[in-house]
């Protein structure tokens, strides 16, 4: 473990230490803790496709047929 300082305003160390002496543990584990967490939530983005939900973007342009060539349409950048 990497050892840092760091400068807070007095009232925030002290209601972190106050907050650590109600659950019976250490501040500084407590800014550890607070630490990781903002690591996770706005450094580390891990999100899966499985993770997001399905946004609806309408109903289809006009019906598919069996002749339509479904990958020369999405290739091809000329719209009618």
């Amino acid at each position: 473990m990497k050892t840092i300082t760091i400068n807070v305003s007095e009232p925030v160390y002290e209601a972190f230490r106050e907050h650590a002496r109600k659950v019976d543990r250490k501040a500084s584990e407590l800014i550890r803790e607070a630490m990781e967490l903002y690591r996770q939530q706005h450094m580390q983005r891990r999100t899966s496709l499985r993770d997001r939900h399905p946004a609806s973007v309408g109903g289809p342009i006009r019906p598919i047929t069996e002749e339509d060539d479904l990958l020369g349409d999405m290739l091809d950048d000329a719209r009618d």
